[in-house]
């Protein structure tokens, strides 16, 4: 029983890792996006 608890808490943790990763990522990209020097579609 210890051990399947232990199984569920760990994927629990493993979810929210990669939730947060995930996070990160799309406010990465936002920032990129919207500090970029060169504007989207201008074929340069």
């Amino acid at each position: 029983m210890k051990k399947l608890l232990l199984v569920a808490l760990a994927a629990i943790a493993g979810l929210f890792v990669y939730r947060q990763i995930q996070a990160d990522r799309a406010e990465q990209d936002l920032w990129t996006e919207a500090t970029d020097s060169v504007p989207a579609g201008t074929g340069v």
